[in-house]
């Protein structure tokens, strides 16, 4: 059903409002606040990758205390087991039947800190779960519910005892992002409430999960014009052909980008998207889907430049509203 431009503007202020309250306890990163809400009012989910103690788990701990939902943390660690993250199936003597016991994916929000830190093993627990938003345990399939999102955090500079994420479970992530250091004025706020260690707890639910379902289906109701969905399948393309690619982006990836593209016009208050829009995503959704060849990436080039790059060469199509 097409969105009106009157719910266009009620989203887009309920997305502002969204990402104010996150603002409290990641200040100074708007743009990132708004690429993590956007990925969950896309069904969609996040990878942060930085550096020690730059705020991922705090981002993501004020975005679960955001929503008046369920929230839960798992801590990757090398002897983690996939039964540890999904539940397990235990037999009850007194009812003398079996009972499937809920792990902590069953949650809105799934903080999954360190998640390159479990064996390849559990890591591919969440496969299933981050995809179809099912957990079967066996062979007895377990809804999470929806509004389901898992917020990733990996550390890029400390590989010791860590597991490079496969290709397959990155593509499971909607967006890749990092905070980044704060500015000089951002640092300097932080240190004067520096007796404050718990930024995140301050966070008060200001959304419930009923509102989140009803905003990400406002959003799937955006008009994209054919003209901008062949541009997105052109990017796609030539990331695939790129001379240091190794394995381009997926169709998966393609749709990736065409979903989030239409929840970050609605944001901007806007009920079609423009090439703009898929122009702000680009790198955010699909660099972490290219392998860069080997050679390449020897030489410095990284994912993101082949993306910057790609959308330099490919001209947008022309301004249309619909």
């Amino acid at each position: 059903m097409p969105v009106t431009q009157e719910q266009a503007t009620w989203f887009a202020d309920a997305f502002g409002k969204l990402v104010d309250n996150i603002d409290l306890a990641i200040m100074g990163k708007k743009h990132v606040i708004r690429l993590v809400v956007a990925a969950m009012l896309s069904d969609g989910h996040v990878l942060l990758e930085d550096f020690p103690g730059t705020g991922k788990t705090v981002l993501a701990k004020a975005l679960a205390n955001t929503l008046d939902g369920t929230q839960s943390r798992i801590q990757f660690t090398p002897d983690l087991l996939p039964s540890d993250v999904t539940g397990v199936t235990i037999y009850d003597q007194g009812k003398g039947k079996f009972e499937f016991h809920q792990g902590p994916i069953f949650a809105s929000v799934v903080l999954a800190d360190e998640i390159n830190r479990a064996s390849p093993k559990t890591q591919s627990a969440l496969l299933e779960v981050m995809e179809e938003g099912v957990v079967t345990v066996d062979g007895v399939g377990h809804s999470v519910g929806a509004p389901f999102m898992v917020i990733a955090t990996q550390n890029p500079v400390e590989q010791a005892g860590t597991y490079k994420l496969p290709e397959a479970q990155l593509d499971r992530f909607l967006i890749k992002t990092s905070l980044g250091y704060p500015d000089h004025q951002t640092t300097v706020t932080l240190l004067l409430d520096s007796a404050n260690r718990f930024r995140a707890s301050r966070i008060s639910p200001i959304i419930t999960s009923d509102s989140i379902v009803t905003m990400a289906g406002m959003a799937s109701g955006v008009f994209v014009d054919a003209s901008i969905m062949e541009y997105i399948s052109e990017i796609v393309t030539s990331t695939r052909s790129d001379k240091d690619v190794a394995l381009g982006v997926s169709v998966r990836g393609a749709l990736a980008l065409a979903r989030a593209v239409k929840t970050w016009a609605i944001a901007a208050g806007r009920t079609y998207v423009t090439p703009d829009d898929v122009r702000d995503l680009a790198v955010a959704v699909l660099a972490h889907r290219i392998i860069v060849d080997p050679e390449s990436d020897f030489a410095g080039v990284k994912a993101e430049d082949i993306v910057e790059r790609i959308l330099v060469d490919i001209a947008p199509p022309a301004y249309r509203a619909a």
